[in-house]
């Protein structure tokens, strides 16, 4: 196993703390490892890319490991209030409903091949810098409500953008002929 795979395999392992972090009060260490994760896929993307350690299994793991990290987040957030429900809702509908594309692409014989689109980089940015601004706010590191309502409007938007643009792409591949 790849160096970059051994990193994105610590990802997967981070979400259970996270959540017991948030669970107990802890926001200090749920923004530390929620921090330390974001940083972690830098880094084995990194290492992928300038050593030549890009592999197959990474390809699919990474942006699992990204996704479980978030939706997980999200999730726990909205349980505990610090986030609306509509917005995690919407942030997990998004992705549920890409990946049920995905699979029913496969199952119809029509694999599409799931390439990032801007708007989806975009909108996961904004929900990486929503989820800091909460954890370091909930961890006393500042208070930036402002920027916390401001960011769930852009994640909002952006998903909603994002989960169009998907759909569009997914119902061109499907109704190609060939």
């Amino acid at each position: 196993m790849t160096v970059p795979n051994l990193i994105t395999v610590a990802r997967f392992i981070a979400v259970p703390f996270l959540l017991l972090a948030m669970m107990r009060g802890d926001m200090g260490w749920a923004f530390a490892i929620f921090l330390i994760a974001g940083i972690s896929d830098g880094i084995d993307g990194f290492i992928a890319r300038r050593f030549g350690q890009v592999s197959e299994l990474g390809t699919y793991l990474d942006p699992v490991a990204d996704k479980l990290l978030l939706v997980a987040a999200f999730v726990m957030l909205g349980y505990l209030g610090a986030l609306p429900l509509w917005l995690v809702l919407l942030v997990v509908t998004r992705d549920v409903l890409i990946v049920g594309a995905v699979a029913l692409s496969h199952l119809m014989g029509r694999p599409v091949a799931v390439q990032p689109l801007f708007v989806s980089k975009a909108t996961t940015a904004a929900q990486i810098l929503l989820v800091v601004v909460i954890l370091g706010e909930s961890a006393g590191l500042g208070d930036i409500g402002w920027l916390n309502f401001s960011l769930q409007l852009a994640v909002a938007g952006l998903t909603i953008a994002s989960a169009a643009a998907y759909l569009i792409s997914w119902m061109r591949h499907m109704a190609e002929t060939g």
